[in-house]
């Protein structure tokens, strides 16, 4: 973990940049789409340096809250929030959304680096030392199957009906 890791996800959306940002910073949205975060609140307003409190449930290690920092707003550009910036350690995570134009369309982009601080996989990690380059591996493959599922949802709200 002291690494770094990252993982990304990416695709073309069939809309313009101002017709996905609304929904990439849409928290309702992209909770509903995920198997592990439950829910999520703007705390004020959307914004640079705004929070963003989430409540998640995974199988394997149960309920936990977050807080997260608005830490890059760039209007149709790139929404960025840090998770639990202020603890001893570091960020548990940093997760982004890029947005470029690409013809009529948007190059859509959601990355995510875990660490340098404390996550959920620090007590695995603690447990199983050996074994923590594979429990980091599944853990950015959880981040990359849920990034996937959010892109589908903005792509899927962004297309045409067919006819």
């Amino acid at each position: 973990m002291a690494d770094e890791p990252t993982t990304e996800a990416a695709c073309l959306v069939p809309a313009r940049p101002r017709q996905v940002w609304p929904l990439v910073t849409d928290l309702d949205l992209l909770a509903a789409v995920s198997t592990e975060m439950q829910r999520a609140e703007w705390v004020g307003a959307p914004g640079p340096g705004a929070r963003i409190r989430a409540e998640h449930h995974h199988p394997q290690r149960g309920d936990w809250s977050t807080e997260s920092v608005v830490t890059g707003w760039e209007p149709e550009r790139v929404f960025e929030w840090t998770v639990e910036p202020e603890q001893e350690g570091g960020p548990a995570a940093v997760w982004r959304f890029e947005l470029v134009p690409d013809g009529d369309g948007t190059r859509l982009r959601q990355w995510a680096r875990l660490g340098p601080g404390p996550s959920g996989i620090t007590e695995a990690v603690a447990l199983w030392p050996d074994k923590e380059e594979r429990i980091v591996a599944g853990r950015l493959e959880e981040w990359r199957a849920a990034m996937e599922r959010n892109l589908a949802a903005v792509r899927q709200r962004c297309t045409p009906p067919q006819q």
